[in-house]
């Protein structure tokens, strides 16, 4: 027998909302959640990806247990961003559209606190809020939550990652004892455990799919290749798919701004998603991308936490995140609704490592892509406008009027000769950018075999003109620096992504490591004075005169000669995200 809506007992009215919302076969999440929450008042832990429907699975049964004749506050929704507070608030009075006692309110930064304090009020059956903004109003004692039924966590795990963790502790200690507390995460962190523990009664644990893995209907994929043709690639696994609809995403603010920039020069239709945004510009760019008038936003992972886009067919990493539980959040985005979606990753050889700890979290495997050469991008370009040709059904009667002229002015070619044209009016571009395009692709079995020698401590000097200089850095052991959080501190810089690490040399308080000599000026601004694990850093060049070439001196200055490096600004230079001038192109999307 399928299971309906109508199975569960919900109102006429709700039914009839849902109804016209297209609501018919309830989702894996919404079948263990709905029934849960009408038949006990037990608390209520639920791990799903985003848009498995968990607003419906906590919205229907809270909406069919609110008492409208009361006019207090008896539930609360707490999630991690201003768009998925709006969303949330959005669908819920969707669902209780032909509910009209009911109120329901949202309370959210960068907007008006007046405008909310008014809503407030007149009084709210349901609150939708971010956490700032939630215990700002608790605060002016305005929001009152002390005789609150259900308290709603969304997107938990979320809000821990963008350290909220004492706003809502604060929050859940001004709310009754007597509720029912339901927490929804992605990933199951300890944070979240811990949360569990303090604030809930022995809750249920509903599971859809595996805990901390992806969603199911997104395929996964890596493109390897050098570091400096990162951007190179993204173009190519953009042309290879026409109709992209997705989110890349980047490791700072500058670089976000940077890649959407160069995305719109070279005629791309694509935006970026920063913090250095005002919440104008950002309503404005996500207005953009929602309507599909942009195909591509770059945004950071901080930026775009809480987003709900429908139908993104993927989701690109132009840089891997350091959590893999980050990782998770990001392809969650795509693959919704049943509807099938591709999380790819632009990864250089040394994050390999990376690939394979996350395929251990996903409990599945990340298979290697080929960045696609020219001529398979020019076929599939052409193919896909020779379809759009082929589709149009609509074609506007005006256009009859210019026929005769048209005609006579073409009738000396032949059929074959006017095709190939018109096809090279609008293709044109792409055959002449990417005419001897050079192969992306690297290889994985020798970038392997090298990684190993670097590993066990070859110098590789006669391998070539390869020169080596050897760095003193104040972490170590003690700080739990290992070889691989090195070489991630290292690549997670684009100047110094796919250098040459010599021997690495790790002890109790310090370090010493050697890099390809090229990248000396690079090493000393990436690392001076930036931080790890709240510590300042300090690297400083080993003079290695009067040594023997493959030792390590483990003093100081006295005896092993090490060489202050002191540039202009005293060494090392705090990347800073400058507010960009947000000068924007309409932008044909193509090249």
């Amino acid at each position: 027998m399928t299971n309906t809506f109508e199975n569960y007992g919900l109102s006429e009215d709700i039914l009839a909302a849902i109804k016209e919302l297209d609501f018919i076969t309830p989702t894996p999440i919404q079948e263990k959640v709905i029934p849960h929450l009408l038949d006990t008042k037990q608390d209520l832990v639920g791990l799903a990806q985003t848009g498995t429907g968990k607003t419906a699975a906590f919205g229907l049964p809270i909406l069919q247990q609110i008492n409208y004749k009361n006019n207090h506050t008896q539930c609360i929704i707490i999630s991690p961003t201003r768009e998925l507070c709006v969303q949330i608030a959005k669908d819920m009075t969707n669902y209780s559209k032909y509910i009209p006692e009911v109120r329901i309110v949202a309370v959210y930064g960068g907007a008006s606190t007046e405008n909310q304090i008014r809503d407030l009020k007149k009084g709210a059956h349901i609150i939708a809020g971010t956490p700032g903004r939630v215990l700002d109003l608790i605060k002016r004692k305005v929001l009152k939550i002390d005789k609150i039924s259900f308290l709603v966590l969304d997107e938990a795990d979320e809000m821990l990652n963008m350290g909220f963790k004492e706003d809502i502790d604060l929050i859940l200690e001004t709310t009754p004892k007597e509720k029912q507390t339901l927490l929804f995460s992605a990933t199951m962190p300890p944070e979240i455990m811990k949360i569990a523990e303090n604030y809930m009664k022995n809750p249920t644990e509903i599971s859809v799919g595996n805990k901390n893995s992806g969603a199911e209907n997104v395929e996964h994929f890596y493109y390897l290749v050098n570091a400096k043709n990162r951007y190179l690639a993204l173009k190519r696994i953009a042309d290879i798919n026409p109709d992209v609809y997705g989110i890349v995403f980047c490791r700072t603010r500058k670089e976000t701004q940077e890649i959407a920039d160069k995305l719109i020069e070279d005629g791309y239709n694509a935006d970026a998603l920063h913090g250095d945004l005002s919440q104008a510009q950002r309503d404005h760019v996500m207005q953009k991308f929602r309507s599909g008038h942009l195909q591509l936003l770059v945004a950071t992972d901080v930026a775009a936490r809480g987003l709900d886009v429908n139908n993104l067919t993927h989701i690109i990493n132009y840089n891997l995140p350091d959590e893999r539980e980050v990782y998770i959040h990001r392809s969650g985005r795509t693959g919704r609704a049943g509807k099938k979606g591709e999380s790819v990753s632009i990864v250089h050889s040394k994050e390999l490592h990376k690939i394979r700890e996350i395929e251990k979290t996903l409990k599945r495997p990340i298979n290697r892509k080929q960045v696609p050469e020219g001529k398979e991008i020019c076929m599939k370009q052409l193919m896909n406008m020779i379809d759009k040709i082929e589709k149009i059904e609509d074609i506007d009667n005006q256009i009859h009027d210019f026929l005769p002229v048209i005609l006579d002015k073409l009738n000396w070619i032949d059929r074959d000769e006017l095709i190939k044209r018109f096809v090279s009016v609008e293709f044109n571009r792409f055959l002449t950018y990417y005419k001897n395009a050079p192969d992306l692709n690297i290889s994985e079995k020798s970038d392997k075999d090298s990684f190993s020698t670097r590993d066990k401590g070859s110098r590789r000097r006669d391998n070539g003109n390869m020169r080596f200089t050897k760095f003193f850095l104040t972490l170590g052991e003690k700080d739990g620096l290992t070889k691989l959080k090195l070489m991630d501190l290292i690549n997670s810089n684009d100047s110094l992504a796919g250098a040459e690490i010599g021997k690495i040399e790790i002890l109790s308080g310090y370090t010493f490591f050697e890099m390809d000599s090229a990248v000396e000026d690079q090493i000393i601004k990436a690392f001076n004075n930036k931080r790890y694990a709240g510590k300042r850093l300090k690297v400083e060049v080993k003079n290695d005169s009067g040594r023997k070439s493959g030792g390590f001196n483990k003093g100081g200055n006295e005896r092993g000669g090490f060489k202050r490096r002191d540039d202009n600004s005293g060494g090392f230079k705090k990347r800073n995200d400058d507010k960009d001038s947000r000068s924007r192109n309409s932008g044909k999307w193509g090249r």
